[in-house]
């Protein structure tokens, strides 16, 4: 038979918000980070947040309080165990969460999810986020970046936060979100201050840049998996270690 050329299928557009997952580390700032966002993005896209407690609604009370969006616009999760197993092991009740909130406030641009505090390996399932963002902080040590990590490794932003406190703690940003780049092998990293109208501006072009490539059909949704490549010290300086191929540390089979 002769060889028939594919036709190309068009772009559908998504008939949904984009949902945009924010996690990482207890204090490091991630309710302050969807605060920029919301200020940032506000007066041009229709937003709204879901927020992630064990047993409490008090990143929800922050937001409200902050005056970011109407409150009903924010939305509360009580996990009730690890806040990792919501975003990413039974990501039921977000699922919900979010569905509940697009459907009363028809048509939103963008859903923001914010996990509850984890550790390293917090990463959100592709069935609940389009695309996450992973967070660190200054006052967690410049060596943190390169310890990588899912989040740190391959999430489709890492911010190094609180950036204004570097001074104080004794990091050397620009080492640290170096670090963060080879860990990332050259995937975005933004080095962010609230106060930092440029590093501000930077965050927003970086949304709306993949919900454009979201709204076009084009963004595919990135699984983090559950360990990406990481750093081991040694006597000899450390390396980097990477458990691709070993089926004994892949949890998702």
């Amino acid at each position: 038979m002769p060889e028939t050329t594919p036709v190309p299928v068009p772009a559908i557009p998504p008939s949904r918000a984009f949902r945009l997952g924010v996690a990482g580390p207890v204090g490091v700032g991630k309710s302050s980070l969807i605060a920029t966002v919301c200020r940032a993005l506000g007066a041009e896209l229709r937003l709204g947040v879901i927020t992630n407690d064990i047993y409490t609604d008090e990143d929800a009370r922050f937001l409200r309080s902050a005056g970011v969006l109407a409150p009903e616009r924010i939305r509360a999760v009580e996990t009730g165990a690890c806040p990792h197993t919501a975003i990413r092991d039974d990501v039921t009740a977000n699922l919900l969460a979010a569905e509940d909130l697009e459907r009363d406030f028809d048509p939103l641009d963008l859903v923001i999810i914010e996990s509850g505090g984890d550790n390293l390996t917090a990463t959100f399932s592709p069935a609940l986020v389009d695309a996450q963002i992973f967070v660190l902080d200054v006052a967690g040590g410049g060596d943190v970046a390169r310890k990588g990590g899912p989040g740190i490794g391959r999430a489709d932003l890492l911010v190094v936060n609180k950036t204004d406190l570097a001074p104080y703690v004794g990091v050397d940003v620009a080492r640290m979100v170096a670090d963060a780049s080879a860990a990332r092998d050259g995937r975005a990293v933004v080095a962010l201050s609230r106060g930092d109208e440029a590093s501000v501006a930077e965050l927003r072009t970086w949304v709306l840049g993949v919900l454009a490539s979201f709204r076009a059909g084009a963004h595919v949704a990135q699984d983090p998996g559950p360990m990406a490549p990481h750093f081991h010290a040694d006597e000899d300086g450390g390396f980097v270690h990477s458990h691709e191929g070993e089926r004994a540390h892949d949890h998702a089979r």
